[in-house]
C-alpha cells in the first residue's frame, strides 16, 4: 500500500482529485474524479432567507482554525443522530491535520455559548478552497459556518469554491454541476490566482455587509 503524503494529497488536489475511505475502520484511501463536480459559485453566492435571519438573531458565535481537530472530529462522527460510517478513517484525520499545521486547511467554527455545535473545514490552494466536509448539532449550524466561509473568501480573493458533489441542501445557495472538463479549466485557471485566507473572526457589521450584498432572498 503506498504511501500518501501531505504533500502527495496537495498535487492530488492540484490534478482535480480528492481523497476518501470506505469507512472510518478502513486502513486505505482511494481517489475520486467524478464526471460531474459540485462547485459553489462565491461571487454569486445567495444566502436563503432563513439562514439570513438565523445570523442575524446572532445565536451563534462563529472563529477560524481555532481548533481544527475539533471540527474533524465532529466531521467525521459517527451513531446516534450522525452518520452511520464516515469516509474519514485515521490516516486521512492524520493528514489534514498535518495540513493544518502547515497553513493549507483551514476549518470554521460555529459556537453556540461554549459549546462547538457545527462547523466546516477544507484546503486552500491558491485562488481555490476544496470544501471537504461539515457537520452540525444544532439545525442550522452548518449553513451559518457555509455563509461564514463563503463570505471570508470573497474577503480573501478566492475564485473557486469546489465542493465536490452537489445535494440539494447546497443547491438553495447556488450550488451547481460542471462536467470535469470544464472543472478542471475553472480549477487551472484559479490555481494560478492567489487567495489570503484570515484566520481572524471578523465582527458582526462584516457579515451584515456580506448578507446585505446578497440579492437572493429565497
Amino acid at each position: 500500500m503506498a504511501i500518501i503524503t501531505p504533500e502527495i494529497l496537495l498535487d492530488a488536489y492540484r490534478a482535480g482529485i480528492f481523497p476518501m475511505a470506505e469507512g472510518s475502520a478502513s486502513d486505505e484511501i482511494f481517489f475520486v474524479d467524478p464526471e460531474q463536480r459540485g462547485v459553489m459559485p462565491i461571487r454569486t453566492f445567495h444566502t436563503p432567507r432563513k439562514v439570513k435571519k438565523i445570523i442575524k438573531k446572532q445565536i451563534f458565535d462563529v472563529t477560524y482554525d481555532t481548533t481544527f481537530k475539533a471540527v474533524l472530529d465532529g466531521c467525521a462522527a459517527t451513531g446516534k443522530k450522525n452518520r452511520l460510517d464516515t469516509w474519514i478513517n485515521l490516516e486521512i484525520k492524520q493528514l489534514y491535520l498535518a495540513l493544518f499545521k502547515q497553513g493549507a486547511c483551514h476549518s470554521v467554527e460555529v459556537w453556540l455559548e461554549r459549546d462547538l455545535v457545527g462547523g466546516l473545514y477544507g484546503v486552500s490552494l491558491g485562488g481555490v478552497f476544496f470544501g471537504e466536509s461539515m457537520f452540525s448539532t444544532i439545525s442550522g449550524a452548518s449553513k451559518v459556518a457555509l455563509v461564514y466561509l463563503v463570505a471570508k473568501l470573497q474577503m480573501g480573493g478566492f475564485t473557486l469554491l469546489d465542493i465536490q458533489f452537489n445535494t440539494e441542501h447546497l443547491t438553495q445557495f447556488g450550488a451547481l454541476e460542471i462536467t470535469r472538463e470544464e472543472y478542471r479549466r475553472r480549477l487551472e485557471a484559479a490555481l494560478k490566482t492567489r487567495g489570503k485566507f484570515s484566520s481572524y473572526s471578523e465582527d458582526f457589521d462584516w457579515i451584515s455587509r456580506f448578507l446585505q450584498s446578497n440579492t437572493h432572498t429565497s
